[in-house]
Order: C-alpha cells, then structure tokens, then sequence
C-alpha cells in the first residue's frame, strides 16, 4: 500500500516484529554498537557551550607531615624534667657525702692531712717568728693569739703565727699576689667579707694568683672566678677546725704585718 504525500508517494518500510526483547547490555534497534554513549539523557548537566557532560572531580589527596613542633616541645620539657630530677638526686647524694669526702674531690686541692700529718703537729703555742713546709702554711705550730676570721678582709700582709691558728679554729684564710688586679680582689672580698671564719690578705711569693688554706688542706688558682673556691669554702669552713665548731673567730689580732703580736692575757684555744 502506497501513501501520497505532497512529495510524492513513499512506501513505509514494513516492520516485523520478532517477540523478542533486546538482550541485556546491547543497544536497542537504531543505536550505534559498540559508541558505548547511553541513549538517554546524560547524568551530569551539560557544560557551558555544549561541550558535553562534566566530568567528576578526582578528589586530591593532601599529604599531611607530623606535627614537627608539638613534639620537639613535648621532648625537650621531658629532658629538662630528668635533667632537673637527676640534677636533684645528685645534688643530695653529694651533700649527705661526709665534708672531707667532698673536700677531697676538688679538682686540684691538696691534702696535707693524708700526704704529710707530720707537719700538722704541735704540743704548745709559741711566740716569735715560726717556720712551716707550706707558703702560705696550712697548720701545725702558732702563736697563742689567732688573727681575726669574721669575714675580715685585710689590705696588708699578715703574720703567719697568727693566721695559722685561726686555721685551727675553723677559718678558711684566702691569700693572693699583691699585683692581682682590683676586680679580682673585689671578687674575693666579696666572697669573705661579712662571713664568720673566713679572712683574706695579701700574701707574698706565692706561685700563683690566689691560695686557699684551711687546716690540713691547701687550693691554688688562676683567678677569683674559679668555682672550686665556692666549694672550698663551703667544705671546708668550720668543718676543718681541730677545736670544734664553738672555737671563736672574734677577739682576735686585727693589726696587719708580718711580725707576731705577742699580746698579754690573750684567751688561748
């Protein structure tokens, strides 16, 4: 059968249905094989200028390093914590050290008392000039009058006889080159003045800078910012004295010079 159209007649193509419906995963009857592009509308909305469906975004991945700096902080406060625990623990195991013990781990100190005993006995006072194995000496025989050792700094020399025997009372006598400069004494006067059993002068020939002598027990440095002084000073003051800690740094010869004061009705310790 023929249709007339206003172009003329055209026969309609004849369809036969088979029954059958398309198998699944083939484009229906009119579709490209193998275009792989649905025949229906697009999921995504078309771009601007029809170009075609976007496509979707691949979210980037954003490599995040350790937090560097929280734990650099969490470290060095867990450093400082044992430094000043172990600091602590050290701290306690030297103070409960007997003082001699801690005396004799200065660096550098000189025990007379062990390497020559000898030259520390004495059986009386006596007055004039003495002699000693030590310069400046570090005990054994003196004058009945000791010098005074409460925190007494002195600008001169003074005498041996009397040093000596407040060395016996528990003074610790700090001496230095006359030629030390002004801020290195001012150092050392400091660390003397006001502080019972302690006293510093002058001295003479010494073959260094500054010496420090308590009884038995001798130290020479370089400058007055040395720290074995501190601890000299600190270990050795009152403990070393041969009389006990009551022996008296007062009342005692505050002249200066070279030559023994032989003074009547001095109290003798």
């Amino acid at each position: 059968m023929s249709i007339s159209t206003p172009g003329g007649p055209e026969r309609r193509p004849t369809v036969v249905s088979t029954g059958k419906k398309p198998a699944a995963g083939r484009p229906a009857s009119g579709a490209k094989a193998g275009s792989g592009k649905p025949t229906g509308k697009p999921a995504g909305s078309p771009r601007a200028g029809g170009k075609g469906p976007r496509k979707p975004v691949t979210p980037v991945k954003v490599s995040q390093g350790r937090a560097w700096g929280p734990i650099a902080l969490f470290v060095a406060v867990g450093v400082l914590f044992v430094a000043i625990v172990g600091y602590g623990a050290w701290a306690t195991f030297q103070g409960s050290k007997p003082w001699d013990k801690r005396a004799n781990a200065i660096d550098g100190i000189v025990n007379i008392r062990k390497s020559d005993p000898d030259s520390l006995k004495y059986e009386s006072h006596k007055s004039g000039p003495l002699t000693w194995n030590y310069s400046p000496p570090v005990g054994g025989v003196h004058n009945a009058a000791w010098q005074n050792c409460m925190g007494d700094v002195y600008d001169a020399p003074i005498a041996n006889e009397h040093a000596v025997h407040s060395l016996e009372h528990g003074a610790v006598w700090i001496t230095y080159r006359p030629d030390l400069p002004k801020d290195q004494v001012d150092k050392l006067a400091g660390k003397v003045r006001g502080v019972e059993k302690t006293f510093m002068s002058p001295y003479e020939g010494l073959d260094k800078p500054i010496s420090l002598q308590a009884w038995g027990y001798q130290l020479k440095v370089d400058n007055a910012d040395d720290s074995r002084i501190d601890e000299f000073i600190k270990d050795l003051r009152v403990n070393a004295s041969v009389e006990g800690p009551t022996a008296l740094c007062n009342t005692g010869i505050t002249a200066t010079g070279t030559t023994p004061r032989e003074l009547q009705q001095q109290p003798t310790q």
